[in-house]
């Protein structure tokens, strides 16, 4: 009775028969290359070609290897008298006899025409030159030679790496090596060998292995299924429920990372608003806008230091913190001293006329800058990211703005909690008369205090200008979510802005996989109406009597 294989099985042990048989070529052929063997690379016969890299692999001495890293480099030309050879130097006007190693002169070498090789047998060479380099005395050739395999792993590659598995002695290299080995076997049509492979991808719990393990649990147009070994597609199978387990585990973990990123984010744009929206009551519509020129100010400490100054570039975040705080600072208080001074007490007009002043700021900025928007340059510490499962990397300037966010909110927490400015505008919080009557200048705390709000801000246009484009409709983005973050926690509480920022960056993105981002932003919407309609005075309320309830 004939054994009969699936499509599969017979395709790997097609591979695996030409390879043993390429194998054994190689273990007993140590003649030296002649002519013949190498001509037939300047020809266009692709069988031809095919067989001129199987010599040259089964020769397997100093020149053949040679000649193989020179075709995976381009670096082959024939003579119309059929010599192959081997250019040297950067403008290749040198060559050498790729068989006898002679030099040749240079008008041959610059009348030759290139040798090309299609993709196919490019990985075939590429492989060759890996698969040849398995038994370099060299650890780091080894390394390396490994890693290129691992990227394409070809089953023809299997008996050299069963060779090179039986002789390597480092133990790392050893495991990379037998993970390999399991790559190229897992089509072997030995069921015991397929099983060992199995279980071995299986136990590397790489998610690039999914691909290779599938198949061995799927069925064919027929309705049987590719493996016919039981045990082989339960190794199978254990490793893909492996794997998904950690997919999940990966996009769960993503989830959060992103929902406390867009969390930092609306806390540095929010953790101003609160300050401002808390103390003096004023529903400021340019709030976004105080971001947009913390964002400048960075963009244009940024060519400054580009400018005179470029071995600093790493470090000009430094000056364009303090800067955008000041800008920032600057521009607030004097909107406050020549606009919102005489409207305190007017919501409406306040709410209209602040929407006015954020079309100035945006149409003066277009003026100044141009409608386009500037790109901000990350440092070099700050490109880049650290990963920490197997698909999620989690990016330097992400991290740098989640800490950056929290030291802010310390910073702002301090000169709240600790200092006289800080004691005068918990005064005027809780009750402005009662702050006024005995002695405390309420006019000039609510000139700092909005001043203070705005250089916030400021550094929340700092940390936003190194995720993304800084244009003039930069702040609009923020300016809903803002107030979101801040009616959510508490009007007036740094406590509450954080737990608002945080919560709707981790809600928001918890929604987005299921709804969309702008469904979700409608889910987020009513969910903080409905919880105001139950609780007013938000997360935190505010603790004390207040003159004016």
């Amino acid at each position: 009775m004939a054994l009969s294989l699936p499509r599969y099985a017979r395709a790997g042990l097609h591979h695996a028969l030409a390879a043993a048989a390429l194998f054994a070529a190689l273990s007993t052929c140590a003649h030296a290359l002649d002519a013949a063997d190498v001509a037939p690379l300047g020809g266009d016969d692709f069988d031809a070609k095919s067989a001129a890299i199987d010599k040259l692999i089964a020769t397997h001495d100093a020149a053949s290897l040679a000649l193989l890293k020179a075709l995976a480099q381009d670096n082959v030309s024939a003579t119309d008298s059929g010599e192959v050879l081997v250019l040297e130097g950067a403008d290749g006007q040198s060559a050498h006899d790729a068989v006898t190693g002679q030099g040749v002169a240079a008008g041959v070498a610059s009348s030759v025409q290139p040798i090309t090789l299609n993709n196919l047998l490019r990985s075939k060479v590429a492989g060759a030159v890996s698969g040849l380099q398995l038994d370099s005395p060299d650890v780091a050739t080894r390394r390396d030679a490994i890693a290129a395999l691992l990227k394409n792993p070809d089953p023809a590659m299997k008996p050299m790496i069963d060779a090179a598995r039986a002789k390597e002695t480092d133990p790392a290299l050893k495991r990379r090596l037998d993970t390999l080995w399991a790559m190229t076997a897992l089509h072997d049509p030995n069921a015991a060998t397929r099983l060992e492979a199995a279980k071995l991808v299986a136990a590397r719990h790489d998610l690039d292995m999914y691909e290779l393990l599938r198949p061995l649990v799927a069925k064919s147009a027929s309705g049987a299924y590719n493996e016919p070994d039981v045990e082989v597609r339960a190794a199978a199978q254990q490793g893909i429920d492996a794997l998904d387990a950690i997919q999940r585990r990966s996009e769960i973990a993503g989830t959060l990372f992103a929902g406390i990123s867009l969390g930092s984010v609306l806390l540095l744009a929010a953790l101003g608003l609160a300050i401002t929206y808390g103390l003096i009551g004023v529903i400021n519509m340019a709030h976004g806008e105080f971001l947009m020129i913390g964002a400048y100010a960075t963009y244009v400490v940024q060519t400054l230091v580009q400018r005179y100054a470029p071995g600093a570039f790493d470090w000009y975040p430094l000056f364009a913190i303090p800067a955008s705080f000041i800008a920032a600072a600057l521009v607030g208080a004097v909107i406050e001293r020549l606009v919102i001074r005489h409207l305190y007490g007017r919501p409406l007009e306040t709410l209209l006329t602040t929407f006015g002043i954020s079309l100035i700021l945006i149409q003066a900025t277009r003026m100044i800058f141009g409608a386009q928007n500037v790109q901000v340059e990350n440092p070099s510490w700050m490109s880049g990211g650290v990963t920490v499962m197997p698909s999620l990397i989690l990016p330097y300037n992400r991290l740098a703005i989640l800490a950056f966010s929290l030291i802010v909110v310390g910073i702002a927490w301090t000169v709240l909690a600790k200092t006289r400015l800080g004691l005068f505008v918990r005064a005027v919080t809780q009750n402005r008369r009662m702050a006024a009557c005995v002695g405390v200048r309420t006019a000039r705390v609510d000139a700092w205090a909005f001043a203070f709000g705005a250089g916030v801000a400021g550094l929340g246009g700092c940390a936003l200008s190194q995720i993304g484009n800084v244009g003039p409709d930069l702040g609009q983005s923020y300016i809903i979510d803002s107030f979101m973050a801040v009616v959510l926690g508490g009007v007036g509480q740094i406590a509450g802005t954080v737990v608002g920022g945080f919560g709707l960056g981790l809600v928001s993105k918890a929604i987005e996989p299921f709804w969309g981002a702008v469904l979700a932003k409608i889910a987020v919407l009513v969910l903080i109406v409905l919880f105001i309609q139950k609780r007013p005075q938000g997360l935190f309320a505010l603790k004390g009597r207040s003159a004016e309830a």
